[in-house]
């Protein structure tokens, strides 16, 4: 499926997010990557099986107060 070289990661990969974007959408929060797998503005993702994860960033970062 990937052209690219070095080929990108696969869907079912640890890294799959490291695929290139071949479409982005960021007016609806989306974008579509070389693997098939659709990434949300939230990190949350939808797998090409269907299956999906859910949205996995750190936690807010805060300012100290001074």
């Amino acid at each position: 499926m990937c052209q690219h070289q070095p080929t990108c990661p696969s869907a079912d990969a640890t890294d799959r997010e490291a695929a290139r974007v071949i479409a982005c959408f960021r007016e609806q929060g989306w974008s579509l990557l070389c693997n098939g797998v659709i990434v949300f503005e939230d990190t949350g993702e939808l797998l090409p099986d269907g299956s999906s994860v859910a949205p996995h960033r750190g936690p807010a970062r805060h300012a100290l107060a001074a």
